[in-house]
């Protein structure tokens, strides 16, 4: 079988995989960048085309090249394409793609094989940043298969006006719905459904609140845990939309349904509401299929992680997972991961020439 051959392999071309080939670049390391995707852009270049950069949180800097100024009444989408773009070509990160990556395993000498759609590479450490975006979290329920209207994840979301005149039944209680129910609840009547009753937040999200909302989800992944949700963390801001939206009864939580019926959704207490369409925001779960076959999971069900190193095996790191699973944490992650991979790379004695 023919390889190709480098240092590290990054998997993953958003924001935490465009930081870590940042840093390889500047650390002089030999890398390949495989990205699943068609073009720049990350899971943001899938987002729906009405979130606007200016309803989305902050898009934290990468790394060398800023932002800069962009028109916030510009989709997210387009915005965010445009710069990851901009920085590749920037840095000439050669990012490859269309490339889909279906297993790493063990390979000879204690390096690591990367089997792909477009062939397999050798390398000394593996730099993990898939995100999440293509694993969509679906909870069942009773009765699921036999609704006869429409059931949507987040990711299939493209806009409220498909929604004019039909019953939206929301679940989840994130911040896509929040958004995308104050978004369907201008064109069309809206239920929201939670697992647990919503937290809104009263002041400012400082540095304070953001240290603490890491420090809870980083010691979740140390133990071996799954990472759990941001929201949950920090509890959603109460800006004047929410505000508003919470006092037109927008926002008037009811928990979770029992089961789903033909033409809606019941509860235990004998209650039941008429729905067209179940939109399904319930978050996502770490794209790490294919690190299976390196046995990574700790039974409590997550990849028990000290900083970005898998504390089973130092030859990968992730990034974008737990507490680097935002803007400005993957940025920090792509740098700790280079540091961490160049004492791999000395440890084993081998590094190519970049």
């Amino acid at each position: 079988m023919l390889f190709e051959n480098a240092d590290v392999v990054v998997i993953g071309a958003g924001q935490a995989g465009l930081s870590s080939a940042y840093f390889l670049r500047r650390a002089g390391v030999d890398f390949a960048v495989l990205d699943h995707s068609a073009g720049p852009g990350g899971a943001w270049q899938f987002r729906w085309p009405s979130l606007t950069l200016g309803e989305t949180h902050r898009i934290h800097d990468l790394p060398g090249l800023p932002l800069g100024d962009a028109d916030l009444s510009r989709p997210s989408s387009q915005i965010v394409s445009e710069y990851f773009d901009r920085y590749e070509n920037a840095f000439d990160l050669r990012v490859r793609r269309p490339v889909d990556v279906r297993a790493v395993r063990d390979g000879a000498g204690g390096r690591l094989t990367v089997e792909t759609s477009a062939g397999d590479w050798s390398a000394a450490a593996v730099i993990n940043a898939t995100g999440t975006w293509d694993r969509p979290f679906w909870p069942y329920y009773p009765g699921q298969k036999s609704f006869h209207g429409r059931q949507l994840h987040t990711t299939g979301y493209r806009g409220a006006d498909e929604f004019a005149g039909r019953h939206v039944v929301v679940v989840g209680g994130g911040a896509s719905a929040v958004q995308l129910l104050m978004e369907i609840a201008e064109v069309t009547t809206t239920t929201w459904v939670t697992r647990r009753p919503p937290v809104f937040r009263d002041g400012p999200f400082d540095e304070e609140h953001g240290r603490a909302a890491v420090a809870r989800v980083e010691e979740r992944v140390r133990m071996g845990l799954p990472p759990g949700s941001v929201i949950s963390a920090t509890g959603y801001p109460a800006t004047p939309a929410v505000q508003a939206a919470i006092a037109a009864g927008i926002l008037d939580r009811r928990p979770m349904f029992e089961r789903i019926t033909s033409d809606g959704v019941a509860w235990a207490d004998g209650s039941v509401q008429r729905a067209d369409v179940i939109l399904w925001c319930t978050g996502f779960r770490p794209a790490l299929d294919h690190l299976a076959p390196l046995h990574l999971r700790e039974p409590g069900g997550g990849i028990k992680v000290d900083g970005t190193r898998v504390v089973a095996d130092p030859r990968i790191q992730l990034v974008g997972y737990g507490p680097s699973a935002s803007t400005i944490g993957a940025n920090r992650a792509g740098r700790t991961a280079v540091r961490n991979v160049l004492g791999v790379l000395d440890a084993a004695g081998e590094r190519l020439s970049a």
